[in-house]
Formats: C-alpha cells, structure tokens, sequence
C-alpha cells in the first residue's frame, strides 16, 4: 500500500519549479523548500515503497523506503541523512549520488543505504 499522501501534487511540482527556477544557490522562501522536499520524499516513499532505509532531510522531513528488513524501534541500520539543497539537487539531477557522498554533502550507513538507483527521479527531473 503506497503511503499516504501529505503534500499535494500540484503543490509539490509548483514549489519543485520554484526552486528549480531559483537554481541551488537560488533566494526561496522556507516555506517554499519544505513543500518541495517533502513532496519529493513521498515520491521516493512512492518509487521505492518499503521500510528498510530511512531518508532524513531535516528539519523538513523523513521517510521510509526502499524493500527489506523493516526497522521498527532505534535507530534504523540503513540511514541516508542530507540538508535541503543537497537533497533537492539530488533529486533534480543536478548533483550525483556518487558526488554528494563524496564530498560529506549525505552522509549513509548500511548496506541498502545507497539511493543511486532512485536518483535523479525521472519524474521530478528539471
């Protein structure tokens, strides 16, 4: 079962195409970022549903993904942990996964930690 929707879609493209129109270094209202990144997380909830791997992106949001073992209490073993730009660059194509965790801009652990294969995502692409 997909989980349930917080952001509207239409919302959510609206507030990703501010801030693709703004650039990474781009002036855009707070508000303006947290819709695109938790609508950009429940897209990656949607495209790889599951409990296995925790997405943080605070203070705006998290999510659980991607199929295995379900983490239930703690702190899960598969984490992947960024800032909103990195995570909205990420998402758009304008940063590489393999890029990002090199230069410390995510920081993952364990061993389903790694979303290059859902990164950029096709749909949210600018």
């Amino acid at each position: 079962m997909p989980p349930r929707r917080r952001v509207d879609v239409a919302a959510g493209e609206e507030a990703l195409g501010v801030w693709r129109a703004a650039g990474p270094g781009g002036d855009v209202p707070r508000a303006t970022v947290a819709t695109a990144v938790r609508y950009s997380l429940e897209e990656l909830a949607t495209l790889a549903p599951g409990r296995s791997v925790e997405v943080r992106v605070p203070p705006y949001g998290a999510v659980q993904c991607i199929e295995g073992p379900r983490h239930t209490r703690g702190t899960p073993t598969n984490v992947v942990e960024t800032d909103a730009r990195t995570w909205l660059q990420l998402v758009t194509g304008t940063l590489a996964w393999a890029e990002a965790e090199a230069s410390g801009a995510v920081r993952s652990s364990g061993i389903r930690a790694d979303l290059a294969a859902y990164l950029p995502m096709g749909s949210l692409r600018g």
